[in-house]
């Protein structure tokens, strides 16, 4: 029984060891004050070692205990520290150094308390932390491919805008004030295009009057139905003044619209996409002199449903006339009358098209036409409509035409209402009206352009830190191994010193330490 009893295995569980060290006097209470002063010993006997392969490898990732002692004790025995004197003792110094270090360790078994201490405190905090590391490692570089995806993305979706809205405007992008300037100088042309075909209306006109004039049963005049389309469509796209006076000025002194184009920087992608803007140091300088901020943490481009941060960023070239101050348009053309008889001067030396109130008349009449001729094609292709049928049994041939040809109208109103609507006509009628509209659309366009790069620039800064994760993990993983196989390697030498002081009993340390 004595024998059974014996044989049976001591286990310990790690957090433990130390107090029961204690508690069973292997140690003593004070042995902290013992490990300071061979911390201190070790410390100085380190500065003076000769270097050696092996050497390195014992003292590395971890503290140096009494098992390190005594195997530095063993390396310096097959060098020239290991020589005796006449008297059987070591003439070096460093192996009375390391002799007396052990011979410290030694007493009160001083070492199983440390070594104890040592473990725990690995297990529980060191390979813990270091693991931690590398799980934040892995994370970041997680966090940093779903970023460097996002920014690209971001970038690409702001070029794609800058060229759309390009494209909507007719311009490449290149000189953006220059380009608009070029329009502007056409924009007279569009309107005697839209002039030449409101003449193509005629047929579609005549419709609306004849149709007018058999439901109310009398003769409508041209001045009540579309009356200034009808003047276009006979005089053409005339001056104000004689729309008004009925004849031609003698003289038309027109404002002309002066967009200042100078020193104007190009606007150039290279290869990569990226946006040139010279000496980029966080900021972009246009060409005003106005600094703009790279900072545009929490920015959101809204596309597909995409969120990120507070703040929603959304460059939207049909919108831009929201950000405008209205308060300088008409500046240019103020006068409305003419102070010498025959010459047209300010608001009545421009075009009817060109004039923003004769323009939206015109326009008013397009869509009036447009309202009539949509809503007579659905009676038309209603069947057993009464307004297709009975009623216009007794009406002239000029009202009773096919639905095919009443769609033809139509589509030629729409054809010359959405060219006149478009966002290109549109941005070039406000720079007619306003030049300065001009600057605001260069620096709405560009900031584009500029949260693009800005975008680019985080991509690579992200790039960067990704590598950076990665290298910090590469460089803790082998710390992790050698760490663990050095506490592994205590927990051995701790069970083999214990199993001694009780008559080789096997002794197990458990816990968490069996399973880092």
């Amino acid at each position: 029984m004595q024998q059974d009893i014996e044989n049976l295995p001591i286990d310990i569980h790690y957090n433990k060891l130390l107090d029961w060290l204690i508690n069973r006097r292997h140690c003593k209470q004070q042995w902290p004050a013992a490990s300071l002063i061979v911390r201190e010993k070790i410390n100085a006997a380190l500065q003076d070692m000769p270097s050696s392969e092996k050497l390195t490898q014992l003292l590395e990732g971890t503290y140096v205990n009494y098992f390190h002692c005594l195997q530095i004790v063993e390396l310096l025995k097959d060098t020239t520290a290991g020589e005796k004197n006449m008297f059987g003792q070591y003439s070096s110094q460093k192996m009375k150094d390391w002799n007396e270090i052990i011979k410290i360790y030694e007493k009160d078994c001083m070492f199983l308390a440390e070594t104890a201490q040592m473990m725990a405190r690995n297990v529980n905090y060191e390979i813990p932390a270091l693991k931690k590391q590398i799980a934040k490692c892995e994370q970041v570089q997680k966090d940093c491919d779903k970023k460097e995806s996002d920014y690209s993305s971001k970038a690409s979706e702001l070029k794609k805008k800058y060229a759309h809205s390009c494209k909507e405007l007719g311009i490449k992008g290149d000189k953006i004030k220059s380009e608009l300037a070029a329009l502007v100088k056409d924009l007279p042309n569009v309107f005697d295009e839209v002039a030449d075909k409101s003449k193509k209306l005629q047929n579609a006109v005549k419709y609306y009057q004849d149709f007018r004039s058999f439901l109310l049963n009398q003769q409508v005049p041209d001045s009540e139905c579309v009356s200034l389309l009808q003047y276009i469509q006979e005089k053409g796209n005339t001056s104000v003044y004689e729309w008004r006076h009925g004849c031609k000025p003698s003289k038309i002194e027109e404002s002309s619209v002066v967009i200042d184009t100078k020193d104007e920087e190009d606007i150039v992608l290279d290869d990569a996409g990226n946006i040139d803007w010279g000496d980029i140091n966080g900021t972009v300088d246009n060409n005003d002199g106005v600094e703009i901020d790279f900072d545009i943490s929490g920015i959101t481009i809204e596309s597909g449903g995409t969120d990120e941060g507070n703040a929603n960023v959304e460059v939207d070239i049909e919108q831009l006339g929201e950000e405008i101050d209205w308060g300088d348009i008409g500046d240019i053309k103020t006068v409305e009358t003419t102070d010498v008889e025959g010459v047209a001067k300010g608001e009545e030396a421009l075009s009817l098209l060109d004039n923003p109130k004769t323009r939206n008349l015109f326009l008013n009449d397009m869509l009036e036409l447009d309202a009539f001729l949509s809503q007579r094609l659905q009676e038309l292709r209603g069947e057993g409509s009464v307004l297709s049928t009975s009623q216009f049994q007794t009406a002239p041939s000029s009202v009773q035409l096919e639905s095919k040809h009443v769609e033809t109208m139509v589509t030629d109103v729409k054809n010359i209402i959405n060219q006149l609507t478009s966002v290109q006509i549109q941005h070039l009628m406000l720079i007619r009206d306003s030049p300065r509209y001009v600057e605001r659309l260069k620096d709405t366009l560009k900031s584009t352009l500029t949260l693009a790069d800005k975008m680019l620039f985080y991509e690579k800064e992200t790039v960067i830190r990704r590598q950076e994760a990665i290298n910090e993990a590469v460089e803790i993983a082998p710390k992790v191994e050698i760490l663990v196989k050095r506490t592994k390697e205590m927990q051995k030498q701790m069970e083999g010193e214990i199993s001694k002081r009780y008559k080789n009993r096997p002794v197990n340390i458990m816990g968490e330490i069996n399973t880092i």
